[in-house]
């Protein structure tokens, strides 16, 4: 996408490799909206660490830095030992999958890179492979949004009002996003529309992150407390929810993203109003069948009970806004029972979450599930 800096516009990706470094080059959106600054890791430690610690967030996102991480620690493996570096991949691939446990898309973005490397006979083609498939992993990311965009922008009339919630925009991809990606194809086919921005507690992804990019990108949009959705719906005044995912269970439909999500969904059942969850292949998990058993992340107790933001000299500065004696609780993500949701839009379109067993095939299921 386009990033307007000191006047000029210039393409970025949210997340690529710098194979001269074996290195892995992000954006920090932890300084986002105030400041636009790359960070490159310099080696699997920092790069999962990187996405525990929200520099980089978002499924698709996550999953390509995992990737990349993956390949990264394999590139510095040195000797030849076949043994030894399987040792090595395993340790860079616990390290990395247990930085953020509840999205799968890591998950399936390792296991993508792992059976490229089966086809490698010695330590120096295999690490090839692994860099690869991690390029295929970022590059099918962009293409999956992308087609999102184009079966999604169906959904978004001239004159409608779409609900976000967090963000699952190209911040949280390698590049278009998900729930974006229906936005951004309708606005280059002309349609004038207004998004509204769910803020997000407690990290304001939707206030700092959704809106930063829409202006940049020049949609209309209004930031909104969480707990006005409901008013705003009872009124007639969002004709739309389009939202991302960590993660949606193959088997049942059921979809876990940002915690909050489950009350818009909620919300918007009562009013009769489209929720659309926006996703690429790689956030589908085959394997769970239940949405009980997805594994939802619990984050330190001070992003509920403060806020982050930039105070004067645009120093970045954390503020204490709940009482200083009480201790918060902190789950990242909900889950959304399949009931709730009108769609599933996807690469190759959109599919009602009940169907996604039927067709898993056409969605890149391999083997018995």
């Amino acid at each position: 996408m386009q990033v307007q800096i000191r006047g000029l516009r210039k393409s970025f990706r949210t997340v690529r490799f710098d194979a001269a470094n074996n290195s892995v080059v992000l954006i920090e959106q932890r300084l986002l909206p105030h400041r636009f600054e790359l960070i490159s890791t310099r080696n699997y430690r920092e790069t999962a660490a990187a996405i525990r610690d929200m520099v980089v967030r978002g499924a698709g996102a996550i999953g390509a830095t995992a990737a990349y991480g993956l390949a990264q620690g394999a590139l510095a493996f040195r000797g030849e030992n076949r043994r030894l570096f399987k040792r090595h991949l395993s340790k860079v691939f616990g390290e990395l999958m247990n930085a953020r446990p509840t999205a799968v898309d890591p998950l399936n973005a390792m296991l993508e890179v792992q059976a490229a490397m089966v086809f490698g006979k010695t330590v120096e083609q295999k690490q090839s492979l692994a860099l690869a498939a991690a390029e295929e992993f970022a590059d099918e990311n962009v293409q999956h949004c992308r087609e999102i965009g184009r079966h999604g922008m169906r959904l978004i009339p001239h004159g409608c009002t779409v609900l976000t919630h967090c963000n699952a925009g190209w911040l949280a991809f390698v590049d278009i996003g998900s729930a974006t990606a229906p936005l951004y194809a309708a606005q280059a086919a002309g349609r004038k529309f207004l998004v509204l921005c769910d803020e997000t507690r407690p990290r304001c992804q939707g206030a700092s992150l959704t809106a930063w990019e829409l202006a940049q990108q020049g949609v209309p949009h209004k930031v909104i407390v969480d707990n006005a959705a409901g008013h705003l719906m009872q009124r007639g005044k969002i004709d739309l929810v389009i939202v991302g995912a960590d993660r949606v269970l193959g088997r049942t439909g059921d979809v876990a993203n940002k915690i909050g999500t489950y009350t818009k969904a909620v919300l918007a059942h009562r009013h009769r109003i489209p929720f659309y969850v926006a996703i690429p292949l790689s956030t589908i998990d085959w394997k769970l069948s239940s949405g009980l058993a997805i594994p939802i992340e619990e984050r330190d107790e001070a992003e509920v009970l403060g806020a982050w933001g930039v105070a004067s000299g645009r120093r970045r500065t954390y503020v204490r806004t709940a009482n200083p004696s009480s201790s918060a609780l902190n789950p990242a993500f909900d889950v959304t029972p399949a009931e709730l949701i009108t769609g599933i839009i996807t690469p190759v379109g959109i599919i009602r979450p009940k169907d996604l067993w039927r067709r898993r095939a056409e969605l890149g299921a391999s083997g018995d599930k």
